[in-house]
Parts: structure tokens; C-alpha cells; sequence
């Protein structure tokens, strides 16, 4: 886009490196009684856990990452948050067949937050740091399960190619099932949509955490370069 006034491509001046998130932190007492709802399930809920591997919450009690978004729309990010805990929690999946299908989305789209908080539960997962430096690459795991291998490879087309072609889905049909199949394909939408308000929202990794090392630009980063 062209400015009128000055000549140059609005589009296409430099951001700093962590632009400004665009939506505030909602502060925990002025909450409305449906945003408290929402409030209350994230951090009451199987997220907290014990010891939870990552911050979404800060020091003052602000929802961090996606979930500050959906107390901007409780009737969305409820629905939206059990949505996710379905998908943490309750899928055919095991933790590292999970969390290797959410880092694939993660860094499709190279999603600062997504990958800070799900490399951790990934990592206690088992995932090796072998696998976690090849999935934030890009590159293939090498991994010897067969159902890990369908699994990242799934959601490595579904992310790029938003389809299933025959051969891999008639695969993952028959290592995985229909019904896994479809909490994959869910799972990958689910992921997409929170990093595409993470972008939209310019929502970073929390205060004092260090930012994931991409290995070449990517659709999450190129609204920092644009602007």
C-alpha cells in the first residue's frame, strides 16, 4: 500500500523485533461474570495441573498467550478453551504423538507462543532435543514409532496443504483410525486458528522468555518485515 503523502509502502516499513501486543491484558477484578467464566476454567482447569510447564498466567493474574484473546469474546473462547483441553487432554493420542502434531503447527506458522509453551510439555513428553531442534527446523524426526511417523506426517500436509492426499490418508486411516484421524485434523485447525490470533494480536512469548530461533522467515514473521 502506498502512502499518499509521503510515497512509500506503508506495508513494507520495518517493525522492531516484538511489536506491541494489541489487545490489554484484561486485569482479573474487572472481569464481567461471563469473562470470569472463561477466566476461571483456564486457570482452574487440567492446565494448571501440579507444576504447569509453561506461563499463561502472570504475576498480577493476566491470562497470557490465546487465552487473554478469548476473555475478549466469552461466547467464543469458551467454547474455544474446552475445545483445546478436549484436545490436550482427552484425544486417542499419547503425550508425544500430541505435541509432535502441535509443534508441526507451531512452526508452520512460526508461532513465538505456541512453540514456547507446547516445546515444554513436549520436552516432558519425551520428546528429545533431537526431535524438538528437527520439528522447529522443519525437518523430518527421525522417529522409529510408526504411529508418530503417520501422525507427523499428517499434520505436516494437513498444515501446508489444508488436505489429506489419498495415500496418506488411507494410511492413517489404517495405522490410526477414523476416529484419531479425526481429532488430528482437529487438532491442526485448532492450533492454526490460535496462531493465526497470536499473530493478529501480536502476542509474544511472556516477559523474560526467550523467543524461538526460526530457521528462515515464515508467514507468522512477515508482518514484521511488511509494516
Amino acid at each position: 500500500m502506498i502512502d499518499p503523502l509521503s510515497g512509500e509502502h506503508v506495508n513494507e516499513r520495518p517493525l522492531a523485533t516484538d511489536p506491541p501486543a494489541r489487545l490489554p491484558l484484561l486485569p482479573p477484578g474487572m472481569l464481567s461474570d461471563e469473562q470470569r467464566e472463561v477466566y476461571d476454567a483456564v486457570r482452574g482447569g487440567p492446565r494448571s495441573g501440579r507444576a504447569p510447564v509453561f506461563r499463561f498466567v502472570d504475576d498480577d493474574g493476566h491470562l497470557l498467550g490465546p487465552f487473554n484473546a478469548m476473555l475478549y469474546s466469552p461466547a467464543v473462547g469458551g467454547p474455544l478453551q474446552e475445545l483445546g483441553s478436549a484436545l490436550r487432554f482427552q484425544t486417542s493420542f499419547t503425550k508425544r504423538e500430541r505435541e509432535i502434531a502441535t509443534l508441526v503447527v507451531a512452526e508452520h506458522w512460526r508461532s513465538d507462543f505456541e512453540w514456547y509453551a507446547h516445546e515444554r510439555v513436549g520436552r516432558r513428553a519425551g520428546l528429545t532435543p533431537g526431535e524438538l531442534d528437527a520439528l522447529r527446523e522443519g525437518r523430518a524426526p527421525m522417529l522409529a514409532d510408526v504411529r508418530e511417523r503417520v501422525v507427523y506426517e499428517a499434520a505436516r500436509q494437513l498444515a501446508a496443504e489444508r488436505d489429506l492426499g489419498d495415500a496418506l490418508y488411507t494410511e492413517a486411516v489404517a495405522t490410526l483410525g477414523r476416529s484419531a484421524l479425526v481429532e488430528l485434523v482437529t487438532l491442526v485447525g485448532y492450533y492454526a486458528a490460535l496462531a493465526l490470533q497470536l499473530r493478529v494480536f501480536r502476542a509474544g512469548v511472556p516477559e523474560g522468555e526467550p523467543a524461538p530461533v526460526w530457521k528462515e522467515p515464515g508467514p507468522a514473521t512477515e508482518w514484521r518485515e511488511r509494516e
